[in-house]
C-alpha cells in the first residue's frame, strides 16, 4: 500500500513539474484607471520617485522601509533603491524613458525575496476631461516562476496592488 502511495505522489509531482514547462516564457500584468485630470497633472506623480511614497501600495507595508535616491531628481536616469521587510523585499527601479506626459518606462530589479528583472510601464491617454492611466509590468518567466505560477497567479497576486496604487494616485490627483 505504501509503495502505491509513493508511486502516486511521484506521478503527481512529475505531472506538476512537467506542466510547469508548458507555462509561458514571459508574463504581463496590467491595470487601467480613468482619472478626471489631464495627463500633465498626473505625469509628475509617477515621473518623480520621491512622490511614490504618497501613492505606491508597497510604501505603507513597512514603516521602517529604507529608501535611497540616486541620479536625476526625476525622469530619465532617476534611481530608487529600497530595502524592507518580507512584504516589500529589496530592489531598485530606474527610469529608462520619460516621454512627458504620455509614457514612463522603468527598469525594475528585485533582489529579495527572489531575484527578478522586469519592466514597468505607465502610459497616459488623455480623453477629453479624463485620462486613462495604465500600469503594466512584464518580463521573463524562468522555470522557478513557472512552477510557482502553477499554484499562484501572478496577475491576481500583483494586480490587486496595481489597483490599490492606481486608486491612491487617482485620489491624490482628483483632490
Amino acid at each position: 500500500m505504501l509503495k502505491k502511495i509513493l508511486i502516486g505522489v511521484v506521478i503527481v509531482i512529475a505531472g506538476i513539474l512537467g506542466y510547469a514547462t508548458t507555462m509561458p516564457d514571459t508574463f504581463r500584468v496590467e491595470r487601467t484607471v480613468s482619472i478626471k485630470a489631464p495627463p500633465e497633472k498626473i505625469f509628475p506623480h509617477i515621473n518623480d520617485f520621491h512622490q511614490w511614497t504618497d501613492w505606491s501600495p508597497w510604501e505603507k507595508l513597512d514603516p521602517a522601509l529604507k529608501r535611497t535616491y540616486r541620479g536625476a531628481g526625476s525622469g530619465r536616469g532617476s534611481v530608487y533603491l529600497w530595502d524592507g521587510n518580507d512584504k516589500v523585499g529589496a530592489g531598485s527601479m530606474e527610469i529608462m524613458a520619460s516621454e512627458p506626459p504620455l509614457k514612463i518606462s522603468i527598469k525594475l530589479d528585485f533582489s529579495r525575496p527572489f531575484e527578478g528583472h522586469n519592466t514597468a510601464e505607465f502610459t497616459l491617454a488623455g480623453k477629453g476631461e479624463t485620462t486613462d492611466l495604465t500600469w503594466a509590468m512584464f518580463g521573463p518567466s524562468p522555470y522557478p516562476s513557472k512552477l510557482i505560477g502553477v499554484f499562484v497567479s501572478m496577475d491576481r497576486m500583483i494586480g490587486k496592488d496595481f489597483e490599490t496604487g492606481l486608486a491612491n494616485l487617482k485620489g491624490i490627483v482628483e483632490k
